[in-house]
């Protein structure tokens, strides 16, 4: 056949005659296999076939005469012009019957492979330019999902080939530099996956927006996954961590539900292939895909990771589209294409960030939403339809419900980009990080939150969920050259708490994590109190357990609820800095604290003065909460046992006796967490003034410590540290607080034992922390943002 090639037959060398789409499944099925992947069959119309229509129908003086008329300062409606002659003439021309018979021939093949008279494909449009390692086209030509019959595929495939020349595929090629006329388009046609019946969606073997390369990213929405794409849905997330999955384990580390409200499914009717329709609401609750498929979803990842990065002597990220077929329940990689952004772009030598010019002003925030790009902009916000394009000026803010690919003029322009609708892979999403401008995505109302004219401020700096602060709230950007950095003369490490952050702060010059708090992923990912888990019995108030079926809709179980989702935000945090050391500090909740959780009212007893009572190591074996204790434990032990990630080391806070020492360690032993296996090792707090005078009794139980400085303060000063009304009186700098801390290195030295500090104090007063160098700590643990300014401080 002259314009035709199976799968089988093309692979990377033929991009130039199948184009990106298709020259990669040849290049998988060719040398993967099925065994390896399973990879829907089909076949390219060669770009050979698309000239040969274009010449045969004389077409080419058309395309080069309307192309002419483009320049680099076109406007959108001449843009739109001369797309719209363009494509108008390759779908109106006929189709050469030699193509014709050709393409008859391959998809009755195809449907004699699958045994079948009638096979239901996809045609996909496959550019010569597209999917290159330097330069995305995903999304910029047309996909058309169950067609059947050689009637419905032979005009459809005109309308692929017209799709080379849409609004936003001609101004994406000027903007990338590419000679429209030397581009061709190649379709593939591929069986069907009836993901109608099940889900699709799309994996990434990186993390897009931090560029943190050792995690697999899995979107997951029911039905055809072009309702992910388009932005309709908020899909189902899934973070897998590379280096433990390779060792054998399972290090599932966020599982987090989308709506997935809407899915598009096949067609009954005879004018149209595809149906939009209402998910239900119980399925909206779960998750789309089982562990077991989230993991199986993985592997492929992995393996198609590791041939691209072999067959091009480079690593190299992958973008993967998957689906689920609902009839024989296996699951299917569609299609596969570089990652271009962080692949190519990222100056890993450069670290970035931006942060509010003042850190204590709380701006009003008006909207919150999924955050593309680690960026913050400020502008007038501009409600437009694509019509008014031409009243878009050079550094608004778009807000749109959703955008698709004819927005991309108007984005190319935006300082930033808001939606109602979407998620991390929508088309708003994807475009807005090749772009480099900041996007808020699925806030859900800012068509109704925001206005027409006003200025406003987008913030995308602090992790996975964004803001937008009314008014044009100052910030500031900061670049450091890492390689320029001194040498700190003790190991620096981070405080961390949001498990959302933890991708981006692994890009810090650090050794590690000195404190994770687990009261954060408890307060504001689980926000029950543990032991309402624990006991189900006694939520009696029917709105308060509708609120916690709710949050648990997800899971069998209310424990399975806790423990997992725990667990994830401990293991995205250990992920991140893996194999750095993370220090995982057991909960230190005060029991006011515990009664604004969910059920907190039940099981907290009412204290004069919490920050001295029933909070620490003494709750871990009292009968009153030691059932919730074991909660914490189990998702500790998944973290290490499961899913692998062993550079976990536990510390126990508030530890008043060595009673209490020993009764933790114990009752950890009794969970699984022994000291010494696997590796894993346990730290005190060392923040109480017996604690130091006590440290070598306490060193018995335990491996190092770290001081608590703010606690060790308080207490050394007799200063109530939630007091206003002494906060003034409240200095880490006092003579007795240093006396401690230097008395504290001091034992520390003469039995031999580890001391590092992991409290405020050498974040806000770094001659504390020279201090402590001096006198011979080990490391310090500081707040994210002060760990460069602190490393400068060593600059010869």
């Amino acid at each position: 056949m002259k314009f035709i090639k199976y799968f089988d037959e093309i692979g990377l060398k033929d991009i130039n005659l199948v184009g990106g789409k298709n020259a990669s499944l040849g290049e998988m099925i060719q040398n993967l296999g099925t065994d390896t992947l399973r990879i829907p069959f089909g076949f390219a119309i060669t770009t050979a076939g698309y000239f040969h229509h274009i010449q045969s129908n004389n077409l080419d003086h058309t395309i080069t005469q309307e192309l002419a008329k483009l320049s680099a300062s076109y406007t959108p409606s001449l843009l739109n012009e001369v797309g719209t002659h363009i494509r108008s003439a390759i779908t109106q021309a006929p189709l050469p019957a030699d193509l014709i018979a050709e393409i008859t021939q391959a998809y009755i093949t195809l449907c004699n492979y699958y045994h079948t008279s009638d096979l239901d494909i996809a045609i996909r449009s496959s550019a010569t330019a597209e999917d290159l390692p330097t330069a995305s086209f995903a999304g910029q030509q047309d996909t058309y999902l169950n067609v059947s019959g050689i009637d419905a595929i032979v005009p459809l495939c005109k309308a692929a080939m017209a799709s080379l020349f849409t609004n936003r595929a001609l101004s994406y090629r000027i903007e990338q530099g590419f000679e429209n006329t030397n581009i061709g388009i190649s379709i593939g046609i591929q069986k069907m996956v009836r993901s109608d019946k099940a889900c699709s969606g799309v994996l990434f073997s990186i993390d897009t927006e931090s560029g943190f390369k050792d995690a697999l990213i899995i979107n997951s929405s029911y039905g055809l996954g072009e309702t992910l794409v388009q932005g309709l849905v908020t899909p189902d997330e899934f973070h897998v961590h590379k280096p433990t999955l390779r060792q054998g384990y399972k290090p599932i580390i966020k599982k987090q539900v989308g709506t997935k409200h809407t899915k598009l499914i096949y067609s009954t009717t005879h004018n149209q292939t595809t149906l939009q329709v209402p998910v239900e609401i119980h399925e909206q609750e779960i998750f789309s895909l089982t562990d077991a498929e989230i993991l199986e979803l993985a592997r492929m990842g992995l393996i198609i990771e590791d041939y691209y990065c072999q067959a091009r002597n480079y690593w190299s990220a992958m973008d993967i589209e998957w689906a689920k077929d609902g009839i024989d329940h296996q699951l299917y990689i569609v299609q596969a294409r570089p990652e271009t952004f962080h692949s190519q772009s990222i100056n890993k030598d450069q670290l970035t960030r931006y942060h509010l010019d003042d850190s204590s002003a709380q701006p009003l925030v008006l909207t919150t939403g999924h955050s593309i790009g680690h960026k913050i902009s400020s502008g007038t916000a501009r409600l437009l339809s694509i019509e008014d394009a031409d009243l878009f000026n050079e550094g608004d803010i778009l807000v749109t419900p959703m955008t698709d690919p004819d927005w991309v003029p108007l984005m190319k322009k935006a300082s930033a980009i808001i939606t109602d609708n979407g998620g991390r892979t929508c088309h708003a999403a994807i475009v807005s990080r090749e772009l480099g401008v900041p996007a808020l995505v699925g806030t859900g109302n800012a068509t109704k939150t925001l206005h027409e004219g006003q200025s406003i401020t987008v913030d995308c700096s602090q992790g996975s969920l964004g803001y937008v602060y009314d008014g044009l709230v100052p910030f500031s950007k900061q670049v450091t050259t890492l390689t320029h950095l001194p040498q700190a003369p003790v190991d620096i490490l981070i405080n961390i708490a949001n498990p959302d952050s933890a991708y981006e702060h692994s890009f810090l010059p650090v050794a590690g994590v000195g404190l994770a708090r687990l009261e954060f992923i408890i307060t504001n990912f689980i926000q029950v109190h543990p032991m309402a888990i624990c006991h189900p019995e006694k939520i009696q108030d029917p709105q308060l357990k509708g609120k916690i079926d709710a949050l648990a809709s997800a899971y069998d179980s209310w424990q399975e609820f806790f423990i997992s989702t725990l667990a994830q935000g401990v293991a995205t945090i250990a992920a991140a800095f893996y194999p750095r050391r993370v220090v995982v500090r057991l909960t230190d909740f005060k029991s006011n604290e515990y009664r604004n959780l969910l059920g907190g009212s039940l099981f907290e007893p009412l204290e004069e003065n919490p920050m001295l009572g029933f909070r620490g190591a003494i709750r871990y074996c009292n009968p009153a909460y030691a059932p919730a204790f074991a909660l914490e434990c189990a998702a500790l032990k998944k973290v290490r046992t499961e899913m692998g990630l062993t550079n976990v080391t536990l510390m126990v806070p508030f530890v008043r006796t060595t009673l209490e020492a020993a009764c933790t360690v114990e009752s950890l032993k009794s969970h699984g967490l022994v000291r010494g296996e696997d590796g894993l090792k346990l730290l005190m707090m060392c923040e109480i003034p017996s604690n130091i005078l006590l440290l070598e009794e306490f060193s018995q139980y335990f491996d190092g410590f770290s001081i608590g400085s703010n606690d060790l303060t308080q207490l050394t000063l007799g200063v109530d540290r939630d007091s206003a009304l002494l906060s003034n009186f409240f200095d880490e700098r006092d003579p007795a607080v240093l006396a401690f801390l230097l008395l504290a290195l001091e034992k520390a030295r003469k039995i031999g034992t580890s001391m590092s500090i992991c409290g405020q104090a050498p974040s806000d007063f770094p001659e504390i922390g020279e201090l402590l160098i001096n006198n011979g700590i080990d490391a310090l643990s500081l707040n994210p943002d002060s760990v460069i300014a602190f490393i400068l401080r060593f600059q010869r």
